[in-house]
């Protein structure tokens, strides 16, 4: 079995990759990153050495790059390749209509003229929009994005769906919850927040700190994709959540008592554009057809996601200081001054 997995150097697609190589010996992986800001060559350093990896710097939105690729023999595309983080998509929304729309209908025609066996789109739960107080995102619910982000989304998991219904292209898309673990850049919450605390620095958050997310371990959102790959039925969504929905203020109390840091570092800032108050998954659908469930709760998850932040300081310092510290003084200098 040979796999194309695009964004394979990010924070969930380089989990999914080692995850595979692990569970799948016998598998060659094809990995494609642009290697932007948030694709990183360490996160998959421990397998730059095995033969069933190659790693490709290509861009999805280069069509003939990803015919080239894909005519290779490969016989299932996982599409993880996607600019993903909601502030940046505010400030610069054609950047994520490119990559997210444009870039997936390059991968699809490929697809589509070699005749994989599968595509599998991973999505978010963020094409639904928002919820109340009660209730949760199924497989059934419309697609209400209210971002930039959430929107390029959106028009990708259409376009995938249209080359299943036009094509006949053997497709799923996969929904899931706020994923958190190792290799995460820190613009994220949980990274964020563990490397401004571990630095005693002021620690943003939006609004009234309240609104809710349902956070999925990293390792257990690779294996569901994994089963989604062998058992999904083509076609069909696929929503995967951790059923553990916390509020940002929740997270980051969470963090600073096991830091061992004070509360008084959580600064108040002026509320994000757009800003969902309540995220909720329904998994019922992957676990009840296809036998899934996570293995982490959010206790297990934090601990293991915090140690591993503690122990790979390097890692984090250097992305920080080379990539991310610009952006983040564009993003949160202003709303600083508006603090409560």
């Amino acid at each position: 079995m040979k796999l194309l997995v695009t964004g394979g150097a990010g924070f969930i697609g380089s989990n999914f990759v080692l995850y595979m190589l692990q569970q799948h010996r016998d598998y060659e992986i094809v990995n494609v990153d642009a290697l932007t800001y948030a694709g990183n060559l360490e996160n998959i350093k421990a397998i730059e050495q095995n033969p069933k990896h190659t790693f490709v710097k290509a861009d999805i939105c280069d069509a003939a790059k990803m015919d080239e690729l894909i005519g290779q023999g490969v016989d299932i595309v996982v599409n993880f390749a996607a600019e993903s983080h909601v502030d940046r998509s505010i400030l610069e929304p054609d950047v994520f209509v490119k990559t997210n729309v444009l870039g997936t209908q390059a991968l699809l025609d490929a697809a589509k003229k070699h005749n994989v066996t599968k595509f599998v789109q991973v999505s978010t739960d963020e094409v639904y929009g928002t919820l109340g107080e009660t209730g949760l995102f199924t497989e059934e619910t419309p697609l209400t994005p209210n971002s930039p982000y959430s929107a390029s989304k959106a028009g990708g998991d259409l376009l995938v769906r249209a080359y299943q219904e036009t094509f006949g292209l053997p497709v799923n898309i996969t929904r899931c919850s706020n994923n958190y673990g190792p290799y995460q850049f820190p613009e994220k919450l949980i990274p964020l927040i563990i490397s401004k605390a571990l630095n005693d620095q002021p620690l943003p958050v939006y609004g009234d700190g309240l609104n809710i997310r349902d956070w999925l371990y990293v390792e257990d959102h690779c294996s569901a994709i994994d089963l989604v790959i062998h058992e999904g039925v083509n076609g069909e969504v696929y929503n995967i959540g951790g059923n553990n929905e916390r509020t940002n203020l929740h997270i980051i109390r969470t963090i600073l008592e096991q830091l061992g840091k004070p509360e008084s570092l959580i600064t108040y800032v002026q509320e994000r554009p757009g800003h969902d108050r309540r995220y909720g998954i329904d998994p019922a659908k992957i676990m009840t057809e296809l036998g899934w469930k996570p293995k982490h709760n959010f206790e297990t998850g934090i601990r293991e996601t915090i140690a591993w932040y503690l122990d790979n300081k390097e890692w984090w310092t250097r992305i920080q200081s080379v990539k991310y510290e610009p952006y983040y003084a564009k993003q949160y200098s202003q709303r600083f001054e508006g603090t409560q």
